[in-house]
């Protein structure tokens, strides 16, 4: 540890010049593949405002899809055991601060939601398919959460990296649409946003702990 940055808990913590802290900040590049990608990516977007690439840029046979369904535990195991899916990493997406934790998300100051990047085979599996997997798991009328978690980090959404796959998810939730009645559906369809992934301890949570 120095007096220009220094590494604590899977953070980093940046310091001043007489020894305070001003920011906390995740590792990325400790993180597992895809993470440290996925936040050059977002770093990348962030500074050029540009929109989310359609494909891995390590692996250009793979590509991208992010949806947000409540917690991002539960959503990451279930896209983990599709075939045609090839890697998955969690964090944070849709809002405005660059960089956030899951303590300035977790406070709803920023406007990101928890979400799931899923890298995919689509000679293997479809974008449809991934999006039936999605709406097959969540209530897509309930308002800023799912299951017990509630709050605007919560929110569910389909984000989407490409002019196809908006096409495709619009249209998918048309359908599932006359599934509820009055009910109207909440699930957002908007373009990606940058996303930056959360702490080591969140990545393959549920696969690591079952």
């Amino acid at each position: 540890m120095n007096k220009n940055g220094g590494f604590f808990g899977g953070f980093f913590r940046s310091f001043t010049a007489d020894g305070g802290s001003y920011n906390l900040q995740i590792d990325y590049d400790s993180l597992p593949f895809p993470c440290p990608e996925l936040a050059a990516m977002a770093m990348e977007q962030q500074q050029t405002k540009t929109v989310a690439v359609t494909t891995s840029p390590s692996r250009p046979d793979l590509q991208l899809a992010t949806f947000a369904g409540g917690c991002f535990w539960g959503l990451e195991l279930a896209f983990q055991r599709v075939e045609g899916v090839e890697y998955t990493a969690v964090g944070y997406t849709q809002g405005r601060e660059a960089c956030p934790n899951y303590e300035q998300v977790s406070a709803g100051n920023t406007g990101h939601t928890e979400a799931v990047v899923v890298y995919f085979d689509p000679n293997v599996i479809s974008y449809s398919q991934l999006c039936r997997i999605f709406l097959d798991r969540i209530n897509p009328t309930t308002q800023n959460g799912q299951g017990r978690d509630y709050g605007w980090q919560y929110r569910t959404g389909i984000y989407t990296h490409s002019p196809e796959q908006d096409d495709i998810a619009r249209s998918l939730l048309q359908q599932e649409q006359s599934k509820y009645d009055k009910r109207p559906i909440a699930t957002e369809c908007r373009t990606a946003m940058p996303f930056w992934p959360a702490e080591a301890y969140h990545q393959q949570y549920l696969e690591t702990a079952c």
